[in-house]
Order: C-alpha cells, then sequence, then structure tokens
C-alpha cells in the first residue's frame, strides 16, 4: 500500500518520524493527518504524494520502528557468544527499553487494538512485526534445541515479553521484566536435551 517513494527521501523520512513520535504519545485514529502535516511542516501534498492514504502512512511507520527494533537487535546478537545470551539480549533490550523515556507501550501493540481485522495492511504490519521476533527467537533457540522445541519455545517466550510490555506499561516494568527472564530460563532449561 506504501507509495512507490524511496524511504530515503529527505521529506518522507521527517514525515514517518514525525508520524511516529506523534503516534506513539496519540495513538493512529486520534491523530489527524492535518496535525501530522502541521508538525512536519510539509505541504498536504507532499504528504499526500509520499502517502495517498493514512493507512499507508500508519504502516510504514510500523515498518520504520520494525526495522529499528531489529537493527538493535542485530547489534546486541552480534555481541553475545551463546545462544542463551543472545536471548539475554533481547530480555535485557526490553528491560532498558521499559525505562527510556521513548517507552509509551508497544507500538505494535496499540495499532493493533486501534485495527483489530485481520485483513486491514495495519494488522498485517502489525503480524509480520510480532512473527519476525518469534521467527528470531526460534532461530537462535534451533542452535540449542530441536526445531518443534525450538517452535514451542520462541512463542512462550514471545508471550512472555508481550506481558512483561504490558505489565510495564502498567508501571510495573522491573518486576515484569525480572519475571518474564526467570520464566523464559524455566522454558529454555526445560526445552534443552
Amino acid at each position: 500500500m506504501t507509495s512507490s517513494s524511496p524511504i530515503g527521501s529527505d521529506k518522507r523520512r521527517h514525515v514517518v518520524e514525525t508520524a511516529y513520535a506523534l503516534f506513539k504519545r496519540g495513538g493512529f485514529h486520534a491523530t489527524g493527518i492535518d496535525r501530522i502535516i502541521a508538525e512536519a511542516e510539509v505541504a498536504k501534498m507532499t504528504m499526500y504524494r509520499h502517502f495517498p492514504s493514512k493507512d499507508d502512512l500508519i504502516v510504514e511507520v510500523l515498518d520504520y520502528r520494525a526495522r529499528r527494533f531489529d537493527r538493535q537487535l542485530d547489534r546486541l546478537a552480534d555481541a553475545a557468544a551463546t545462544p542463551k545470551q543472545k536471548i539475554a539480549t533481547i530480555f535485557d533490550w526490553y528491560g532498558r527499553w521499559f525505562h527510556s523515556t521513548d517507552f509509551h507501550g508497544c507500538l505494535f501493540a496499540h495499532a493493533l487494538a486501534e485495527f483489530g481485522n485481520p485483513e486491514h495492511p495495519v494488522f498485517k504490519a502489525v503480524a509480520a512485526q510480532k512473527n519476525g521476533l518469534r521467527r528470531r527467537m526460534q532461530s537462535i533457540l534451533e542452535d540449542m534445541m530441536p526445531p518443534d522445541r525450538a517452535t514451542g519455545a520462541a512463542a512462550a517466550l514471545l508471550m512472555l515479553i508481550e506481558g512483561a510490555t504490558l505489565m510495564a506499561e502498567m508501571g510495573q516494568g522491573d518486576t515484569a521484566i525480572r519475571d518474564a527472564r526467570k520464566a523464559a530460563s524455566s522454558i529454555i532449561a526445560a526445552s534443552t536435551p
């Protein structure tokens, strides 16, 4: 659904970054295109040339956030030597994020709450990001356990992360990430031959 304009275009990137900041604070439906145009200081024609619809912009913002997250996890994984350490870096990332000024809950979970139709492009963008994280963890776990166990363990780890994120949004991030780490260690230990 996104336009053929390259993400590298300065104006396009500026609009995406502006919309990202507004969506994470105010939500998707509550943040209007006119506000994004005003905050980004672009002409309406520029906005619609890059993003013919608000849905196109939302999907691009979610893709932008997913790529940023993946790059951060890639850098952390490069520094970890073992599969257990690689999984630990993912939980470490979440623990740091819960304490950052950038934490307003999960943008993807918020999008899912506002766009619940599985056929909607926003729903599909959310599913792609969550499934990508699950596949990342599954790939890591396959280096230490049989593939069928890695599949189940990765799904369980994703549920732990999602639950911890919700609890962090409710102001209980420290307890949530600590408990999620303990449960993750137990799941990995139980799944490892």
